[in-house]
């Protein structure tokens, strides 16, 4: 049986320390400057007190708050537990009734704004955070009345998605320019795709070792293959078995095996005037196709955190997709983007 643990910030009904360090001019020494009780909105705490300090360096006064006590009404628990029930399939009606059967009272919109808040706080997370591999993928998602280009970048150490951007992944210049300033931020190395050519563009460009999705590779040579194997003549069928076992074994020469296997095809009719696309013509694109890109297959097999899969971005992008069919669309970017970023991050 599964066993979901959601870790909520621990809210204290007052604080027992002092304050460290002024806010204003970081001073270390204050004078209490009283403090009041204030009504906060919690399913177990109703009441807190909060203090007031005066600075004796800059005498500067500030509201020191309890632990999971901000200037909001909500705690920072209750903010947590209301995007952690979006992320579940709640609607803002539904959030607000279900806390309503515990004695909390929120609006629709406060639940709209703790989601929104949520989303900026996994974004800020990864702020001063290095990640060495980043699993990079596109998906469509309804909004505002038609379905939307989005990339999805998700760090597959954690599983984690680092952020969502509003771009096509079939355009290198924009997923380049998008995918950038987060490789400098982020220290990012490795970057883990589906077999789609703007990826291996964009990867070249921003010198990163790239890895591309065994599954993906593995279907479209399959499918490839199993269409030739009705088409080829007899005599080429043992190169399309060779180019399986090839895949299957993904050795380090498999490269060099590829070419000595193109070399055993007739010489190539495509640059006569009137040539055909032959069935060995499309054997022969084949073996080029994999062949160039051999390297890319095979990064995972000397770098032990580097997956062979980009599994992790799409369980990722699967659960952002999901809770966008129950919104029925959304209806700006920032509403989308909070909404995927949410839900993509599941219940942590």
């Amino acid at each position: 049986m599964s066993i979901v643990t959601i870790h909520l910030p621990e809210v204290k009904s007052k604080e027992e320390s002092r304050p460290r360090h002024c806010p204003k001019c970081s001073g270390e020494t204050f004078q209490r400057w009283g403090g009041e009780e204030r009504s906060v909105r919690d399913p177990h705490i109703k009441q807190v007190r909060v203090y007031r300090y005066r600075c004796c360096r800059c005498h500067y006064v500030f509201r020191y708050y309890p632990q999971g006590i901000d200037q909001a009404q909500q705690t920072q628990r209750l903010r947590v537990l209301a995007a952690v029930a979006w992320a579940l399939g709640l609607s803002y009606r539904g959030i607000s009734g279900l806390f309503a059967a515990f004695g909390v009272t929120i609006s629709r919109m406060a639940a709209w704004r703790d989601v929104q808040q949520r989303a900026q706080q996994l974004r800020s997370q990864w702020k001063g955070k290095k990640v060495r591999v980043i699993g990079v993928d596109g998906a469509y998602v309804l909004g505002w009345g038609k379905k939307q280009p989005v990339l999805v970048v998700i760090d597959l150490g954690t599983g984690q998605p680092i952020t969502v951007g509003y771009v096509d992944e079939k355009g290198p210049r924009a997923v380049k320019s998008f995918l950038e300033p987060l490789v400098q931020q982020l220290g990012i190395s490795v970057m883990v795709t589906d077999d789609l050519s703007s990826f291996k563009q964009v990867a070249d460009k921003l010198q990163l070792e790239h890895q591309i999705c065994q599954f993906h590779v593995r279907r479209w040579v399959g499918r490839a293959l199993h269409e030739l194997e009705h088409s080829l003549a007899e005599e080429w069928i043992w190169i399309v078995s060779e180019i399986r076992q090839v895949i299957d074994d993904l050795p380090i020469e498999g490269d060099k095996r590829l070419v000595a296997l193109y070399r055993q095809l007739p010489p190539s009719r495509m640059g006569r005037l009137g040539a055909e696309y032959t069935p060995v013509e499309q054997l022969r694109s084949v073996i080029i196709r994999l062949a160039e890109n051999w390297a890319r297959f095979r990064v995972f097999d000397w770098q032990p955190d580097v997956p062979w899969t980009n599994n992790p971005t799409e369980q990722g992008i699967g659960k952002m997709k999901m809770r966008a069919r129950t919104v029925r669309g959304y209806k700006t970017w920032p509403g989308m983007f909070s909404g995927l970023m949410v839900a993509g991050s599941g219940v942590v």
